[in-house]
């Protein structure tokens, strides 16, 4: 496998060891960060492509003959697909906050102090 594939692509989540609640923690909330970060560029690019493509196809002479308003409508449909993209980002963004709070409700509040074991655990259900 390549290093872009996979964990190796966002370093900033893969470097996060699960090691204990703190972690499921740390990680909701940097990939939230990266969601909303990544959303709010999607967002802004759609605005500014859209102007480039107005534009860059002003007079153009094939368009020309179909008119600016067709180039208007052409440049909307693809802005639109990178604004529906930042729409979804802000949905991962909310999923990761919901993710957390599951945790939270399925292991950390409702399981009782664990009894030491002889062999160790790597994830520390202390580090709360």
């Amino acid at each position: 496998m390549s290093d872009k594939t996979g964990r190796g692509r966002i370093p900033e989540l893969s470097g996060i060891p699960w090691e204990g609640p703190v972690a499921v923690t740390q990680y909701a909330r940097v990939g939230r960060d990266l969601c909303r970060d990544l959303g709010e560029e999607f967002n802004i690019g759609s605005d500014e492509l859209y102007a480039v493509l107005i534009r860059s196809f002003k007079g153009h002479p094939i368009l020309a003959v179909l008119g600016a308003p067709d180039v208007r409508m052409r440049a909307r449909r693809v802005v639109k697909r990178l604004k529906r993209a930042a729409e979804l980002q802000k949905g991962a963004g909310v999923e990761l906050v919901k993710f957390h709070a599951q945790f939270r409700k399925e292991f950390v509040d409702v399981l009782p102090q664990a009894k030491p074991e002889k062999r160790k655990s790597t994830f520390d259900w202390k580090n709360v």
